[in-house]
């Protein structure tokens, strides 16, 4: 396990990336399909790696939150022939057994991993309703697995998106496992 903080390749204001990427409902999915929210947050996560299995609770939470006004998508980017635990499969039954009810999709080719610019999982980035990136960071500052979560990062940050507030600290780097990238 390599661990890895996330970095800044995208910068506050620039557009999302679009994307065209499966889901675990079999459906294609892309930026399109979350019209009408009233912005999004991109995950870029897998099922194996033990600081996305820590944040299990503070994903649904998020999701229980604000999934009637955000759009909250999860991205596997993993390599899977190395790790079978991170298949197209394994995440349908990960999603199943966690309660995910947020999209979850898979980056075979890992083209949108590196348009965003995504180092570790979890890796998260929140967007507004015109595509605009305006907090690149943590879901919360538990840093390691086995830390307790005392302030809500991206709690705090959704709702001052929803509240037209401007997030002041736009970039706060999560920590988490190296993306398994394919080898070239």
């Amino acid at each position: 396990m390599v661990l890895l903080e996330s970095q800044i390749k995208l910068k506050t204001g620039d557009i999302s990336p679009d994307f065209k990427l499966l889901g675990i409902d079999d459906k294609k999915h892309s930026l399109n399909n979350y019209q009408g929210k009233k912005g999004f947050l991109i995950i870029f996560m897998c099922n194996h790696c033990p600081y996305v299995k820590a944040k299990v609770n503070a994903l649904n939470e998020l999701y229980e939150k604000f999934g009637n006004e955000i759009a909250i998508i999860g991205i596997n980017s993993n390599d899977s022939t190395d790790y079978p635990e991170d298949s197209f499969d394994a995440m349908k039954e990960t999603a199943k057994e966690k309660g995910f009810e947020f999209d979850y999709l898979i980056d075979e080719t890992q083209e949108i991993a590196k348009k965003y610019g995504a180092m570790c999982t979890p890796d998260p980035f929140l967007f507004n309703s015109q595509k605009e990136l305006v907090f690149h960071g943590r879901i919360d500052n538990a840093m390691r697995p086995d830390d307790l979560a005392t302030e809500k990062t991206m709690i705090k940050n959704i709702e001052k998106l929803l509240s037209g507030e401007k997030i002041e600290k736009d970039f706060d780097p999560s920590i988490g496992c190296s993306i398994k990238w394919k080898e070239n």
